[in-house]
């Protein structure tokens, strides 16, 4: 008896140390919507086609981003994953946008914890925002699909959008549209920013873990594929205790900032550009004040 009580102890630690080491990786292809950036451009007279041509391709590009997500039982990092900037493209300007459309920075989410913490940089200043994670009331579905060869179940929920993440932005209606016209020429004037969203999530109970992409969370198995309507989230590759560990520990760098007061920062910011604009201040600096 002493010798099979003996036998169960060594196994139960093996069965914990395994739990502590299990880690896994999973990439992601992020794809948003520029369907209705495309149709407000078309009404602009100051655009030419050349111009618009130029535009689409740009917001297309941006708007196409590989993230890899390395997880362990508790916590996550997901970061964008590393290219080679285009000649000519590299500058503060194209940095900021593609930030405030959901790349850059390392986001790191510690679901034991229930917090967050990513790295932002915006005007040539960098932020370490830190928060608690949203806790979505997510709606379990019966419907479910394949995705590489894992079989999901879906899940829906509400969630409240980020004024600071510009793929949030929808085209205002049409008699609101047609006023701003009448009133601006400014591009953004067509577009608002709605205080919610509806999610739809796919997860696989397969993979056990309580994680997913960006800031998504809270099911019961690895969300491999998330929507809001507008942006798409798929995951294309899992790999599972893979021989070579990565460190998963949350960013340091930055001034530290709540999601709510980083979320003022950029919109008072992004404001202030729109009436420099509108007052014939000519291009804006991309530079922010102590």
């Amino acid at each position: 008896m002493k010798k099979l009580f003996s036998i169960a102890i060594v196994l139960l630690s093996l069965v914990s140390m395994n739990a502590q080491e299990f880690q896994g990786l999973a990439v992601y292809l992020s794809k948003t919507s520029t369907s209705d950036f495309k149709g407000s451009l078309g009404g602009n007279r100051e655009i030419t086609p050349e111009m618009q041509k130029n535009i689409e391709e740009r917001m297309r590009k941006m708007m196409e981003k590989t993230f890899v997500l390395n997880f362990d039982k508790t916590a996550s990092i997901y970061k964008e994953e590393e290219k080679l900037d285009a000649p000519g493209q590299n500058g503060g300007g194209m940095r900021m946008m593609s930030s405030m459309m959901g790349g850059g920075g390392t986001t790191y989410k510690n679901v034991k914890e229930k917090t967050y913490s990513v790295d932002k940089e915006f005007m040539g200043k960098e932020f370490l925002v830190q928060d608690s994670l949203p806790k979505l009331d997510w709606k379990m579905e019966s419907e479910t699909k394949q995705i590489g060869g894992y079989t999901c179940y879906k899940a829906t929920a509400v969630k409240p959008v980020s004024q600071s993440d510009f793929r949030n932005f929808r085209p205002k209606k049409e008699e609101a549209k047609k006023e701003e016209k009448e009133k601006t020429t400014n591009l953004m004037d067509s577009f608002e920013m709605p205080k919610e969203v509806t999610i739809t999530a796919w997860y696989a109970p397969e993979i056990p873990i309580n994680q997913g992409p960006e800031n998504y969370w809270g099911l019961p198995g690895l969300i491999l594929e998330v929507s809001d309507g507008k942006t798409v989230i798929l995951c294309s590759k899992v790999v599972l205790n893979a021989k070579e560990k990565v460190v998963i520990k949350a960013p340091t760098k930055g001034k530290v900032i709540s999601q709510k007061e980083y979320d003022e920062t950029v919109t008072k910011k992004m404001e202030e550009m729109r009436e420099q604009f509108k007052n014939g201040g000519g291009r804006p600096s991309f530079r922010m004040g102590n």
